[in-house]
């Protein structure tokens, strides 16, 4: 990957930030004033390219690149599971390898999702998930990403996203969508 193109949005960071080092996965730290660009910003995070490497910033860190973080999820006063449940959907949309600008599901990289109802209001959400590759060192982090965003969806008390190697993943389960996007059309 070359890092970043034309359409790669300059910033200068407002504050220290947080990022995980993309593929290797190894959080480091930012410092303010670092300059850079933002090669993708999707699903509330961020890609960016400095100084030859690629890190990924997590949405509740965009105002140190001057941007706004993601709104808070809601639901209505009478949600049902079916309602939860489409908004668990909408917030795996929301999880994007930095290095692949498709999201996880339509990679068809959940395997399965499902709520449990632990107490009046409050759920729990079991995830299987898997990588593109066995090997991916973004495995962990989109893992965490998953949860946490996850976590954000209200009554959602817990979420355990297991990740999973059976079936193996193959560009056959990906969508039409992602196909085209990625040319395997």
């Amino acid at each position: 990957m070359s890092g970043f193109s034309l359409s790669s949005e300059p910033f200068t960071l407002e504050r220290d930030c947080n990022a995980v080092m993309v593929p290797q996965g190894e959080n480091v730290v930012l410092p303010a004033g670092q300059v850079g660009y933002i090669t993708q910003a999707l699903g509330g995070s961020f890609t960016v390219y400095v100084e030859g490497n690629l890190f990924r910033i997590a949405g509740n860190d965009a105002d140190a690149l001057g941007k706004e973080p993601p709104p808070p999820l809601q639901l209505p006063d009478d949600a049902t599971d079916a309602d939860v449940e489409a908004l668990v959907w909408q917030q795996l949309r929301t999880v994007f390898d930095p290095e692949i600008p498709i999201n996880v599901v339509e990679l068809g990289l959940v395997y399965d999702v499902s709520l449990e109802t632990t107490a009046p209001e409050e759920r729990k959400v079991y995830v299987k998930m898997t990588l593109t590759a066995p090997g991916c060192g973004m495995g962990d982090v989109l893992i965490d990403d998953a949860r946490t965003k996850l976590e954000l969806v209200p009554t959602i008390k817990e979420a355990d996203v297991d990740l999973v190697f059976d079936p193996p993943w193959n560009h056959s389960m990906m969508s039409e969508v992602a196909k085209l996007e990625t040319g395997m059309l």
